[in-house]
């Protein structure tokens, strides 16, 4: 019987991961999509990265599938995608999932408390 550690010790090795310094560098670049993958009430308490897609992670499949009625155009299988959550578990297992779909190139950047103490762009929700 497969416990969560097993799941989120299978994403942490499918799913590469940088700091948040190393995010913030990519952000400012411009070219990338960053996904915020946590729950509405977490954004809104905590703000997000700015100009963030906001996917719950329970919902990841749905958006990134082009075959749904709620795929999100944004979401193209070639795009250099960043995802963060709260501390960088859901992160890595949306990235998973991602990464099974088809997607080539998924980032965990962690959490967003990382991300705000590293002087990373937010906005509120």
């Amino acid at each position: 019987m497969k416990t969560s550690k097993n799941y989120l010790d299978e994403a942490n090795a499918k799913v590469s991961r940088i700091d948040a310094k190393s995010g913030i560098e990519k952000h400012a670049r411009g070219g990338s999509i960053f996904v915020d993958v946590r729950d509405s009430a977490a954004i809104a308490e905590s703000g997000t990265i700015k100009g963030a897609l906001l996917v719950p992670r329970g919902f990841i499949e749905f958006a990134a599938d082009d075959a749904t009625p709620f795929h999100n155009a944004e979401l193209k299988k070639d795009a250099e995608i960043y995802l963060v959550c709260g501390k960088g578990g859901q992160a890595a297992l949306a990235g998973k999932t991602l990464i099974e779909m088809g997607f080539t190139n998924v980032t965990n950047i962690g959490g967003i408390s990382e991300w705000i103490d590293a002087g990373g762009p937010i906005q509120k929700a």
